[in-house]
């Protein structure tokens, strides 16, 4: 399911945006703390019932993602730094969308809480896997891209077809499947980790 493994056919679309990036002067650090700012109006739009600010918001903050990655590499300007910047923001952004989703009433705060420890464990195994040596792996059912993809529709279908569906709004249900599948991706990555080790 992870659309991870698809980056590569996406990146044929980067070159226009990464060279528009190079003209605005805009470093891959840059980038970086521009979608940490984006994750944080999704948040904050999110919880005050703005789905469509929330979206765009989500929305920018993949590209802006996708692109402090493109860019580094275009400019051979990858660094460790940068490296450790990108993962810390990422996490972040992960906290304030989720976090957003579910004070703003949109599903109980433990199916939140749920979702957001999924999303957080199997974002960690995925790069603790460096720490002991196997090198990092994202493998498993739920990658972050998939999480954006899936809130960006989930917002869409609620602008267009608001209401409860069986006692939960699409970003709701989302933030279960978020819970179940991130622990599943979390158990799969340890399970990976821990043969290879």
């Amino acid at each position: 399911m992870t659309l991870d493994s698809y980056r590569p056919h996406v990146a044929r679309f980067f070159p226009p945006f990464v060279a528009l990036a190079q003209r605005l002067h805009l470093t891959p650090n840059a980038l970086t703390i521009l979608s940490f700012f984006a994750a944080g109006g999704a948040g904050v739009a999110f919880y005050k019932g703005s789905l469509g600010l929330g979206v765009v918001m989500v929305a920018l903050n993949a590209v802006f993602d996708a692109l402090d990655g493109a860019v580094a590499r275009a400019g051979s300007l990858q660094s460790k730094k940068g490296d450790f910047l990108d993962h810390a923001v990422d996490r972040y952004a992960d906290i304030f969308i989720i976090t957003g989703i579910f004070a703003g009433g949109a599903v109980s705060w433990q199916i939140g809480v749920f979702a957001l420890t999924g999303v957080l464990m199997s974002s960690y195994l995925g790069t603790q896997a460096q720490a002991v040596g196997v090198g990092r792996y994202y493998g498993g059912l739920l990658g972050r891209a998939d999480r954006l993809v899936l809130v960006i529709l989930a917002g869409i279908l609620g602008m267009i077809f608001p209401g409860q569906y069986f006692g939960l709004t699409q970003l709701g249900w989302v933030l279960g499947l978020f819970g179940v599948l991130g622990h599943y991706t979390a158990y799969q990555r340890f399970r990976f980790v821990w043969k290879q080790l």
